[in-house]
């Protein structure tokens, strides 16, 4: 997949992705009155010892340290999130900055220009990867590859992204330039764009796949995913599915509410899609609303080790009434449910407040004790379900606890050689791209395939790049480079978004999702068989 090429340049999003706003989240942002709810579990004082201790402390550091102490600092970066970080590894503080694109990611729109930002490889310097089709960026002509110089007069080359991408924000209609250095033009290009909405869809791709069998991808859970899926399945002609595979795979979670609702499109309405309960909460299940067509075809959900929370849940309900079979890799395995408080100043606390459960009781999350931060979201996870949190699905199949969603069928991507290592770690599709087009036009046929003349000009170019590689590397893995240029090159030459579509068309996993259709379909046939018992002797 396309996410495999670009995740040594942009790992490190992926980590503040993971940390602040993969969680799953609660129906609601609460006042921090909320948080008081509940009994007591430390003597009040146990409480003003504690305090007292810290501000010993406190005032320790403040009159003897090497460097000045920063209230803001010690407390909101330091004292309290060490805190929230003895609870679990997914309780956190947001500072005005970090609560504001969380609010943002749950609802799934901002204004701007529409692009993806990163660093360039080599320097850092801010960077175009990408321009979302449709948008302002895209509009105007903006490319992959471009170095950024100047936002509205204001030297950017020296900012981060997040420095450079808030300049990039503002009110809808307003006017923003940016100059750009672009390889193949000597002087720098000049961009007058006007500010506009951009969505975040979080179907970012729903078509048909096949004949009769529709793809649909759910990247995370906002505010409008269910609707999303829904609209999606509508576009589509949903009467006319004969199978889907429905793909979760990197969705990091989001909100509760809209795993439950994207889950209970495939179930029978009024079945359990999951329950949770907390120390200060009671037993809580969410049901299933059920659809006109949701249960007619069959249903391979796809996910991978980083599938998380609400994907879980989605994942985990299907399986769980026999309504899917389940492809991929065992699931992150996060169980928790984070209710967010908003505090004073435009801050946020989000706390774990509950465990949830999928419809056979198990508990999906994983264990995080004696694990560092970094260890818990990308460590090497030896940890297997829970032997004893056994349970079984409606049809009677054995399912495990503890440790994620393990799949019905296991599938593993095939293994880069050195070679394919090597061209993937230096970035070089990506470059490649932005060299081939400094000196053509962005301009290719419908179903535009690599020819060999372009291959051999990316063969050249890899050899004056450095990469190492013998011509038995090269026709070895001819095929796999011929398909990834492909996916590449799509971004400049249509949009991003056909990249996708090109992607997801030579995934190997797709293929084995159309060819395990047969067993969900099984599976559905002998679920409807199992209710049609189950009526009869009412």
């Amino acid at each position: 997949m396309s996410s495999q090429r670009r995740f040594f340049v942009f790992a490190p999003l992926c980590i503040i992705v993971c940390a602040l706003a993969g969680g799953l989240l609660g129906p609601a942002t609460r006042s921090v009155r909320a948080a008081q709810r509940g009994p007591a579990i430390t003597s009040d004082e146990d409480i003003k010892a504690g305090l007292n201790s810290f501000t010993k402390v406190y005032d320790i550091v403040g009159e003897n340290s090497a460097e000045k102490l920063s209230p803001d600092k010690a407390i909101f970066k330091g004292a309290v999130p060490g805190m929230l970080r003895t609870l679990d590894p997914h309780s956190n503080f947001f500072d005005p900055k970090e609560f504001a694109s969380l609010r943002e990611e749950q609802h799934g729109k901002y204004y701007g220009i529409g692009m993806m930002l990163g660093g360039q490889p080599r320097t850092g310097k801010p960077m175009v990867v990408h321009p979302f089709g449709g948008s302002p960026a895209y509009k105007a002509g903006l490319r992959p590859g471009d170095l950024l110089i100047e936002v509205n007069d204001k030297r950017v080359d020296g900012m981060t992204t997040s420095q450079v991408a808030d300049l990039l924000r503002g009110p809808k209609d307003t006017k923003v330039q940016v100059v750009v250095n672009r390889e193949g033009i000597a002087k720098p290009l000049t961009f007058n764009l006007q500010r506009g909405e951009i969505p975040r869809n979080s179907v970012d791709e729903a078509f048909w796949v096949r004949p009769g069998i529709a793809f649909l991808r759910i990247q995370q859970f906002t505010e409008t995913t269910g609707k999303e899926v829904e609209d999606n399945l509508k576009r589509l002609g949903e009467g006319s599915i004969k199978g889907l595979i429905l793909d979760l795979r990197e969705n990091p979670g989001g909100l509760l509410s809209e795993g439950v609702s994207v889950a209970g499109h495939w179930l029978d309405r009024g079945q359990v899609v999951v329950s949770h309960r907390g120390r200060a909460y009671a037993e809580k299940p969410y049901l299933a609303h059920g659809s006109e067509y949701g249960e007619s075809y069959p249903v391979v959900v796809l996910v991978n080790r980083f599938s998380a929370s609400a994907a879980e849940i989605v994942a985990g309900a299907l399986q769980d009434h026999d309504r899917a079979w389940v492809l991929g890799d065992t699931t992150f395995g996060k169980g928790l449910v984070q209710t967010v408080y908003q505090l004073s100043d435009n801050t946020g606390l989000a706390l774990t407040t509950q465990h949830y459960y999928t419809p056979s009781g198990r508990l999906i999350q994983r264990d995080y004790s004696n694990l560092s931060f970094l260890d818990y979201y990308y460590g090497k996870r030896n940890q297997i379900s829970n032997p004893t949190d056994v349970k079984q699905t409606d049809l009677g199949r054995v399912v495990y606890g503890g440790g994620g969603i393990t799949p019905d069928e296991k599938f593993e991507a095939p293994k880069l050689d050195p070679f394919e290592l090597s061209v993937i770690r230096k970035n070089s599709f990506f470059n490649f791209s932005a060299h081939y087009f400094s000196t053509h036009e962005p301009k290719f046929p419908k179903d535009w395939t690599p020819d060999e003349s372009v291959l051999n000009d990316f063969h050249d170019w890899l050899m004056k790049q450095g990469v190492t590689f013998t011509e038995a590397d090269w026709a070895r893995d001819h095929s796999w480079l011929r398909s990834t240029l492909r996916t590449e090159m799509y971004i400049t030459a249509f949009s991003y978004e056909d990249s996708q579509r090109v992607a997801v068309e030579q995934d190997p996993e797709i293929e084995r999702a159309i060819a395990a259709m047969p067993k969900a379909a099984h599976l559905l046939a002998d679920s409807k068989a199992r209710y049609e018992k189950q009526r009869a002797s009412r």
